[in-house]
């Protein structure tokens, strides 16, 4: 692994951002962009929620450097490799960050939201970003999707985006998962030879580093939908430019389990609505950091309960990386049950209060 240009992005990414977050903390509360206290929310007072807009920034910028050190410093070719779907994916993260902002601006309903989401996802499969194939991790081999291909891919986009916002609702959370995940990712995308998925990852882990230092509880800002779609949609596109490239058996479990917690407090969301009949959309109080808190831990406590949850899943995944077909069906077994084990001490597909945002 070449040390210098990672670290270089991910200085950048973390320098910027943390530079960023207090000029833009200043306009969202100026301007009355805030989130304010009641419902589910569990902060205090008043809190500018476009923490996104600094994180977006930091991003564009540690892309550039990286830019401008393969063209002007010799670094190895990963923005610059003919072929590469560069432009479709930063294209894509443009227009998901840019509905998220429009969001917390003005608050779009809901079809405006998944609308302009696909319309991201979409541009970045025109570029080049897709899952062709899925892979069998027991016999080995591969099927092709074909004309599958678009909709799986858009459904994997648009959900990554949404399984990072529906995560974010309390200090510090969304951006410690996500920069948990990036880091994983950036190993596994050095270690497949993906080098834009490596670096686009390497400029995730300087963001959120840099976000958390005003984010993590007390928040003094939060990344709001325009950083919390733009890191799910991210880490959607690293993994599919990275893992799911490289590994063809295991294509669609490693991402799942690198990001397993926000997917798994989704899922059980899901039937938690379901079964009390109410509509999926709908907002409730049942989520994992909800129900930590409920058991009587802090919000730090809470969060950092959920780190060590999300590192687990992580390992998990990257372990299934390298062992024999059997152990990968056993890790997630036994990650899966664990998980399990904790939804049902949680008690997360019990019926929830539904105050809403």
């Amino acid at each position: 692994m070449n040390l210098v240009p990672h670290l270089a992005v991910i200085a950048t990414a973390l320098g910027v951002t943390l530079a960023l977050t207090p000029l833009v903390r200043l306009v969202g509360t100026r301007w009355g962009i805030v989130s304010h206290s009641g419902g589910r929310h569990v902060h205090h007072g008043a809190i500018p929620r476009i923490g996104g807009a600094a994180m977006f920034g930091g991003f564009a910028a540690a892309v550039f450097v990286r830019w401008l050190g393969e063209r002007l410093w010799g670094w190895p070719p990963a923005l610059t490799i003919v072929g590469e779907p560069v432009l479709g994916v930063l294209a894509g993260l443009g227009v998901m960050f840019a509905v998220g902002l429009l969001d917390d601006v003005v608050d779009l309903s809901a079809g405006q939201k998944l609308a302009g989401q696909i319309i991201g996802a979409g541009i970045a499969f025109a570029g080049g970003v897709s899952i062709d194939f899925v892979g069998n991790p027991i016999a080995g081999g591969i099927q092709m999707l074909g004309f599958l291909s678009l909709p799986i891919t858009l459904f994997w986009m648009v959900g990554f985006a949404n399984v990072v916002n529906l995560i974010d609702g309390m200090d510090g959370l969304a951006a410690g998962i996500t920069a948990i995940a990036a880091v994983s990712l950036l190993v596994l995308a050095e270690e497949t030879n993906q080098p834009l998925a490596a670096v686009l990852a390497a400029a995730l882990v300087g963001v959120c580093v840099g976000f958390l230092r005003y984010n993590f509880n007390p928040a003094s800002i939060f990344m709001g939908d325009s950083g919390a779609l733009f890191l799910g949609f991210a880490l959607a596109c690293i993994s599919l430019l990275g893992v799911m490239k490289s590994v063809a058996a295991i294509t669609l479990v490693v991402p799942l389990l690198i990001i397993g917690v926000p997917v798994f407090d989704t899922l059980s969301a899901i039937i938690r609505r379901r079964r009390s009949g109410r509509p999926v959309h709908e907002a409730d109080k049942g989520h994992i950091h909800h129900r930590l808190l409920g058991r009587g831990f802090t919000v730090r406590q809470t969060v950092l309960i959920i780190y060590v949850w999300s590192i687990a899943l992580a390992v998990g995944g990257y372990a299934m990386r390298w062992v024999a077909p059997v152990f990968k069906i056993l890790t997630f077994v036994l990650l899966a049950g664990l998980s399990g084990l904790m939804a049902y001490w949680l008690g997360l597909f019990e019926v929830a209060h539904h105050d809403e945002d």
